[in-house]
């Protein structure tokens, strides 16, 4: 599918075929492709925790208000991010890159994010955010519809999964095969509302 086309028809859809069952190697396509997207320093935050039990499923879908995707779509991925993976190995992150950028790079990432929390869980949301974004996009090319959610008790969420201490959730993702379209579109916001140039008057 065309990037342009899979941008204007994928829609935050509802509604999801519960029989229908994705294979492990759409899934591997899925995931291996969103892994492709854009992250701070390389660091690839992003954890995909993809839920198959049926009965985590459920107790999650209880988390999240009854909401139906949660269960009748073909996959969950609660998106997470690990807030410390800076910290961890970051030798690994520019392993390929030449020498001196490796030299550069890595004692760069030490500096920007020791003792600095903010930095920490600003740059995992916004590498999650490109990511989500990502494999909506693929899900799009891959003939399957998504919903971003983050109408969860998050906490909650973090107990059933055992969430790691230094981790934290993004949004859920939910993947399938839509029984029903998603409404017409709102409404867009012109333009010339949302594009600025140069500064705020």
């Amino acid at each position: 599918m065309d990037t342009l086309k899979a941008i204007e028809e994928r829609r935050s859809v509802k509604s999801y075929d519960p029989e229908h069952q994705m294979t492990q190697e759409e899934i591997d396509k899925l995931l291996s492709y969103t892994m492709l997207s854009p992250t701070a320093f390389n660091i690839q935050h992003w954890r995909f925790l993809v839920v198959q039990d049926p009965e985590l499923r459920q107790k999650i879908r209880e988390a999240s208000w009854n909401q139906a995707q949660v269960t009748d779509a073909s996959l969950l991925v609660v998106l997470c991010a690990d807030l410390k993976a800076w910290k961890k190995d970051p030798d690994r992150y520019w392993r390929n890159a030449p020498e001196p950028v490796q030299q550069a790079l890595v004692p760069m990432i030490l500096n920007y994010y020791q003792d600095n929390a903010e930095a920490e869980r600003d740059e995992a949301l916004r590498s999650c955010g490109m990511a989500a974004q990502t494999m909506m996009l693929v899900a799009k090319e891959m003939g399957y519809d998504t919903c971003p959610m983050d109408g969860f008790d998050f906490d909650k969420v973090g107990e059933l999964i055992n969430l790691p201490e230094d981790y934290l959730i993004s949004m859920f993702i939910v993947v399938g095969k839509a029984v029903r379209p998603a409404n017409e579109r709102a409404g867009q916001l012109p333009l010339e509302e949302v594009v600025i140039y140069d500064r705020f008057e």
